[in-house]
C-alpha cells in the first residue's frame, strides 16, 4: 500500500493547470506546498482556488490528494465525486479512477474500489499498479463477504439457540404448571375424601335417605316383628307358669 500511496503523490503533482483558469496561482502554490509535504498548507491553497471556481477540476483533484495524505478519506472522496461527471475524456481520467479506488480502499468500501480500479484499467490496460490494486481490492471484497456470511451464520445460530432455549423454558413452565395442577387436584381429592369421612361416618360413605312410604313400611314390619316376639315370649311365660302350677298341685 505504500507504493500505491507514492503513486498517488506523484499523480497529484502531475496535474497541470491550464493558463486560462483564474485559479492557476492558488493551485500552483498548493502543488508547491504539497511537494514539500506540507499537506495542510496545500489544502488551504486548493480551497482558495475553489472559492474562485468551485467546479475547478485541478483544484478538486489535488485537494482530494491533499486530504488523502492527511487521512481525511471521507472528504477526499467527496472532493473526487464533485468532478466525477467532468472526468470523462480528461487526460487524467485513468488516474482519477485509480485515486478514487485508493480512497475507497481506505474507507473499506471494497466493492466500490473494485469498480474504480476496473474503470482505471479500461482506460489504461497496461497500468501494473492498477492491476495489482484491482486484485487486492477483489481479495479484500471476498474476505469481507465471507466475514459477513459467517457473521450472518453465527447470528442465525444464536437466534436458533435462543429460540430453542425459549422453547425449553416454555416446556418446563408447562410441565411445572401441569405438576401444580396435578398437585392441586390431588389436594382437592384428599379434601373431598376427608369431608366425606366427616359427613358419612367411619366407613367414609354418606347415609342414604329412603322414601317416606318405604320407611313407614319398614317401621311397621319392625313393630309387627316386635309384637310377634312379645306374643311368643308371653305365651312361653304362660306355659311355664302353668307347668309350675301343675307340679305344685301334685
Amino acid at each position: 500500500m505504500k507504493r500505491i500511496a507514492a503513486i498517488l503523490f506523484l499523480l497529484s503533482l502531475g496535474i497541470a493547470c491550464p493558463a486560462q483558469q483564474p485559479d492557476r496561482k492558488e493551485v500552483r502554490r498548493g502543488n508547491r506546498e504539497y511537494g514539500k509535504g506540507r499537506y495542510k498548507e496545500s489544502e488551504i491553497e486548493y480551497r482558495k482556488a475553489l472559492v474562485k471556481d468551485s467546479t475547478s477540476f485541478a483544484a478538486n483533484y489535488n485537494l482530494a490528494s491533499s486530504l488523502y495524505r492527511q487521512g481525511n478519506f471521507e472528504e477526499s472522496g467527496k472532493s473526487l465525486e464533485r468532478i466525477g461527471e467532468k472526468v470523462a475524456g480528461k487526460p487524467k481520467a485513468a488516474d482519477y479512477w485509480f485515486n478514487k479506488g485508493n480512497v475507497d480502499l481506505q474507507k473499506k468500501d471494497y466493492g466500490a474500489a473494485v469498480q474504480d480500479f476496473r474503470q482505471s484499467l479500461l482506460l489504461s490496460p497496461d497500468d501494473m499498479d492498477a492491476k495489482e490494486s484491482y486484485a487486492y481490492a477483489k481479495k479484500m471484497l471476498e474476505q469481507q463477504q465471507n466475514q459477513d456470511q459467517d457473521q450472518d451464520k453465527n447470528q442465525d445460530q444464536n437466534k436458533n439457540q435462543d429460540q430453542n432455549q425459549n422453547q425449553d423454558q416454555d416446556q418446563n413452565q408447562d410441565q411445572n404448571q401441569n405438576q401444580d395442577q396435578d398437585q392441586n387436584k390431588n389436594q382437592d381429592q384428599n379434601q373431598n375424601q376427608n369431608q366425606d369421612r366427616q359427613d358419612g361416618g367411619s366407613d367414609g360413605q354418606q347415609p342414604r335417605q329412603i322414601p317416606r312410604q318405604q320407611a313407614e313400611q319398614l317401621l311397621q314390619a319392625v313393630q309387627t316383628k316386635e309384637k310377634e316376639t312379645q306374643d311368643k315370649v308371653n305365651k312361653e311365660k304362660a306355659m311355664a307358669l302353668k307347668s309350675r302350677q301343675k307340679e305344685k298341685n301334685w
